[in-house]
């Protein structure tokens, strides 16, 4: 997976950007990866790994009301929780993501489903993706492989 961090890594440069992550389906994957390249430290400022919904509310700030309304897999607490790791670190960019991987699920959040922040100078986007059920290692590795995606295209925008 360097191969994107490592792309991801020369845009955030070319910029003077720092990145911060907030992960809770990835569990550290994504911060790992981008770590596993070397000289990541310059542009890589820190993790937040929330697995549980009082993390996500202690360390990022995500409103327990909002976790209360639309659930921890839901575009609303990706939102906070990309918002939250901004606010709580000197980076520029941070990236979120917060999923079932599986097994399970239910009929309303399937097993898959991946709610995608992402918050930079410009503001705060979401999205989520049905990755479907092809298992937890799988869901989370093109989870990750997603939000790298993501940080890349952003930092590349004019």
């Amino acid at each position: 997976m360097s191969g994107p961090a490592e792309a991801l890594l020369e845009a955030l440069r070319a910029r003077g950007w720092l990145l911060a992550t907030a992960e809770s389906c990835t569990g550290g994957l994504l911060a790992g990866a981008i770590t596993e390249v070397a000289g990541s430290s310059d542009v890589f400022e820190r993790g937040f790994v929330t697995y549980s919904n009082q993390a996500k509310i202690e360390l990022l700030g995500v409103r327990r009301d909002v976790l209360n309304a639309h659930g921890a897999v839901s575009e609303p607490v990706a939102a906070e929780m990309a918002a939250g790791a901004r606010a709580q670190s000197p980076a520029d960019i941070a990236v979120s993501v917060t999923g079932i991987a599986g097994p399970g699920g239910s009929d309303h959040k399937p097993e898959g489903r991946v709610c995608f922040g992402l918050s930079t100078p410009r503001g705060t986007t979401t999205e989520t993706v049905e990755f479907g059920a092809i298992g937890r290692s799988e869901v989370r590795r093109a989870s990750v492989e997603h939000a790298l995606q993501l940080v890349l295209h952003a930092a590349q925008l004019p």
